[in-house]
């Protein structure tokens, strides 16, 4: 799929469109499947990298928000959490729950609402970049728009 059929780029481009945030979508064609490789193309630091994570928590997608620059601390999260187990999600989990592939995924442009944890660490970036729904895409937006874009509960993942 492109981005002009629907296909996940489309879809991210239409929830930040709706969202207020606007269209601040950019494709690079050497990819950024990494937060390294898009820090690089982007010319920001890894920690405004916000990489979107599929963990399941019992049987149901919970999506982190997360600093590129650090490992969410599952134990950490799940304690915070007062809930079970937090278990890294399958390739197929996340593409069923996300419609987009792992290292592509965005923190929008679900086929439905997915819980979302947004990592506290990244308020200390003035400018926040997110994959936008594929390896070629990231957007632009604030912390603030990101947590009201997705609704996400603030927490210390780290």
């Amino acid at each position: 799929m492109t981005d002009h059929d629907g296909g996940p780029v489309a879809l991210v481009r239409a929830a930040l469109v709706a969202g207020g945030v606007g269209d601040t979508v950019r494709t690079f064609p050497a990819g950024v499947p990494t937060a390294v490789a898009a820090a690089e193309a982007l010319g920001c630091g890894v920690s405004a990298i916000t990489n979107s994570l599929v963990f399941e928590l019992n049987g149901e997608p919970l999506l982190i928000l997360a600093s590129g620059a650090a490992r969410v601390d599952t134990g950490l999260v799940a304690e915070q959490l007062g809930q079970g187990r937090i278990r890294r999600a399958s390739p197929d989990f996340v593409l069923q729950h996300t419609g987009q592939r792992v290292g592509g995924v965005a923190p929008v442009g679900h086929p439905g609402r997915i819980r979302t944890l947004l990592d506290t660490s990244l308020r200390s970036e003035e400018l926040l970049w997110a994959g936008a729904g594929d390896h070629y895409s990231m957007f632009s937006i604030t912390y603030n728009q990101l947590r009201g874009i997705t609704g996400a509960q603030e927490l210390q993942v780290r």
